[in-house]
């Protein structure tokens, strides 16, 4: 199924615009008149109340607060009666009526719930993630949140941190396109539509290098590497307008983020002018005292609105501490100034004196055409990565299918992270959607084996081998609960959990076609599990409508086309592990002796001379970008319409790509490039572009990219930006370990 973006636009501002809208857009000059003639009328109580953000549970307390002006905004708020009450409150019984700013973590979906990010970025279409933002900020509009603390656009090689499953994996350029699409869908057209959100990028910066995959932990990125792959996303998010930051829990070298100065003012108020609002992660500022950088809640905010944060996120460090310490002249009432002018900016941009309360109507919750929007983002984010002896899609030659596993019907499970508001009613599951969609073709016999993914008993596994013996071919649902990742969720060992592995064996050893497929919030380690299958499919936690989009590939009306936003260890041992890495002196030998190949009493000089593991190698399971689909395709006939380039030049790449299977196709044709020699040592391969093209069988397409030389810059050995004139190395292929090459010079002017 396709969605006409013009189509998709026009239903959805039918289904969302009821009541009213905006009175009218404000110019930039109109808004920051009327923040000063604001913020010239408010006491410094008034201010202190602006930067403080609370997640009430007394409705009266909360009145009360909201009437003496001592909140600027509120989080986990959702029923739309007391919202407005509440609102009303703000806008006509507090001394200047000053609108509240109702927020939710609203990550990937409000009620319809789509696959995980880590699943979306799996697509390899910002179209796709746009559209479910933009759901997304429909269905919780309708509850009166115009704030989400999304995206996460964490740059995250460590499968161990349960937040990657927020992320949109290892790669700065894909989190850049795929985190803008996110920002652009959550606000829409407008920031003052009464069905935007507005976008929060976070977390700022290098919370997903956190040391050991542990959460919270800290990190040790130096400047030039923080700058080369951590902070390109966040640069992508100021550019396309997100109105909100957010900072990170963890220290880096030793600053705590909602204390540091160089990230916040430095580079993002003064050398990328950001006028948007800076709002700390929950408590973060007052947890600098566990981390032992503040001695108390008073210099926790003394620090971070002298670094430049605007807003306190529940821990009521600045309300409570920050008269003080204006009086001690330890903060300036500049400092507080300027947290509130980006404050009452980014209201006044939304609309929110004009237009405070719910207009959304209700009805757009699960409407029927987000609905198709989903079940559309799981079908392109489901990963085929194995498909021996064309095992799928299933044939009509299928008579009995044996459905198994403890994720095949876990309504709850499938929807994944982070989802407060989601309703496993609403879920289909794969079970389910078989059955009724499939059930006139194929004899359905489902044996769960295991009650839950952590399941170690064992008793039900004989049942389950029983069911594949009577059946043409098993499709075995395993994974992970949605609990087991996300924040705080981290983990040592990344193998499937309780019985699981257990379960893949004992089915492959009945001899009928294994069809495995894995839901999970991250990568896992499924060695062994690809091997005992004929065919595994990867499909994250693919939310509300995963079952359908699972039939409808398992059966043949969609063909996969994803490609892994991660790179997938063998082991847990071997992470992190990117494609993106430096080369050491001593680059790994795919021929290189593994630990079972060591001769007894070996010389010291066969073997440990290069940089890989003995019991792992150094190639991953899969690669970046990888995935495979139910037809093949061929790449030929690479050209660069020069090899001698400027600096101030342009590549122009083209390739030809021919559908040569029996199944229509979508190939996700990815480009990456090799700064041979640079003042500092560069990545093997960098992405630096990537188009989906479909094909018919045997159809043939010429594919062509234009990408500026200026997007091989870097920061070099001087911490200076720019393209280093030198030789490069340009591939297009399939995926980050496979690709036609070609050669070229980039020479100065």
């Amino acid at each position: 199924m396709k969605i006409n973006k013009l189509l998709f636009t026009t239903t959805l501002t039918a289904l969302a615009l009821t009541a009213c809208s905006p009175k009218g857009t404000n110019s930039d000059s109109e808004i920051e008149n009327k923040v000063e003639a604001l913020l010239d009328k408010m006491t410094l109580e008034e201010k202190l109340g602006q930067m403080n953000q609370l997640s009430p549970w007394d409705p009266n307390e909360l009145a009360n607060k909201v009437r003496n002006g001592e909140i600027g905004s509120i989080l986990n708020y959702m029923n739309p009666e007391e919202v407005n009450k509440i609102q009303k409150i703000a806008m006509e019984e507090s001394r200047l009526g000053i609108p509240l700013l109702v927020s939710r973590d609203v990550i990937h979906g409000y009620k319809t719930i789509f696959p995980i990010p880590l699943g979306q970025a799996a697509t390899f279409n910002p179209q796709i993630v746009e559209n479910g933002a933009r759901v997304a900020a429909i269905e919780a509009s309708a509850d009166g949140i115009r704030w989400t603390f999304a995206p996460m656009i964490d740059i995250s090689r460590d499968p161990r941190w349960g937040r990657i499953a927020e992320s949109c994996g290892e790669d700065p350029y894909l989190t850049s396109v795929m985190g803008v699409a996110m920002i652009k869908g959550f606000q829409g057209d407008s920031l003052n539509s009464p069905t935007s959100m507005a976008a929060c990028a976070k977390h700022f910066v290098a919370y997903g290098a956190s040391e050991g995959g542990k959460d919270y932990n800290s990190t040790f990125i130096p400047e030039r590497v923080l700058r080369n792959v951590y902070l390109p996303p966040f640069k992508a998010a100021v550019d396309a307008g997100c109105a909100t930051f957010m900072t990170s829990f963890n220290d880096n070298d030793g600053v705590p983020s909602t204390a540091n100065k160089f990230v916040l003012k430095d580079i993002l108020r003064d050398e990328w002018k950001y006028d948007g609002m800076v709002v700390t992660d929950w408590a973060s500022a007052a947890e600098m005292i566990n981390h032992g950088f503040c001695a108390d809640g008073k210099e926790a905010a003394e620090k971070s609105v002298n670094a430049g944060v605007d807003m306190d996120m529940v821990s009521e460090t600045f309300i409570k501490n920050l008269k003080q310490s204006l009086a001690e002249n330890k903060v300036s009432i500049e400092s507080i100034d300027d947290a509130v002018r980006n404050i009452l900016r980014l209201k006044y941009r939304m609309g929110l004196f004009e237009n405070p309360y719910i207009v959304t109507p209700q009805n757009v919750k699960y409407a029927e055409e987000h609905l198709k929007i989903a079940k559309e983002a799981v079908e392109q984010s489901v990963i085929l990565l194995k498909n021996d002896t064309q095992t799928l899609p299933l044939t009509n030659k299928i008579r009995t299918v044996a459905v198994v596993g403890p994720m095949a019907d876990a309504p709850y499970e499938q929807m994944g992270t982070w989802v407060f508001d989601g309703e496993k009613d609403h879920t289909q599951t794969p079970l389910k959607a078989i059955r009724e969609m499939y059930g006139d073709q194929v004899n359905v016999i489902f044996e769960p084996a295991l009650g839950y993914s952590r399941d170690k008993n064992l008793n039900g596994i004989a049942k389950a081998v029983n069911a594949a013996r009577h059946a043409d071919v098993v499709l075995a649902f395993v994974g992970e609960e949605a609990i087991l990742s996300g924040e705080a969720h981290s983990l040592a060992n990344l193998n499937l959990q309780g019985a699981q592995s257990q379960l893949i064996q004992a089915l492959s050893t009945t001899g009928k076609p294994l069809v495995t497929i894995v839901m999970a919030g991250r990568q896992l380690t499924i060695a062994s599990e690809v091997e005992a299958s004929d065919a595994v499919l990867y499909a994250f936690h693919p939310g509300t409508m995963g079952g359908p989009a699972i039939a409808d590939i398992l059966f043949g009306k969609v063909n996969p086309s994803a490609k892994t936003p991660v790179t997938f260890p063998r082991m847990t041992g071997q992470v992190p592990i990117y494609y993106a890495h430096n080369s050491t002196g001593r680059p790994a030998n795919p021929k290189e002796m593994l630990i079972d190949e060591i001769p007894v009493e070996a010389g010291q000089t066969s073997v440990g001379c290069r940089s890989f593991y003995l019991d792992a190698g150094a190639s991953p399971l899969y690669p970046f970008g990888y995935g495979l689909s139910y037809t093949t395709f061929e790449y030929s006939n690479l050209k660069l319409t020069s090899d001698k380039l400027a600096i101030n030049g342009e590549i122009s790449v083209t390739v030809d790509l021919k559908n040569t299977g029996k199944y229509d196709g979508t190939e996700v044709v990815q480009l990456y490039i090799q700064d041979k020699v640079g003042s500092v040592t560069r990545p093997v391969k960098e992405l630096k572009a990537f188009q989906r093209v479909e094909l018919k069988a045997g159809e043939s397409k010429n594919v062509s990219f234009s990408l500026p030389v200026s997007e091989l810059a870097f920061w070099g050995y001087n911490m200076t930006y720019n393209v280093e004139p030198g030789d490069f190395k340009l591939w297009v292929g399939t995926n980050s370990a496979e690709g036609l090459s070609a050669d070229f010079t980039v020479s100065a002017l």
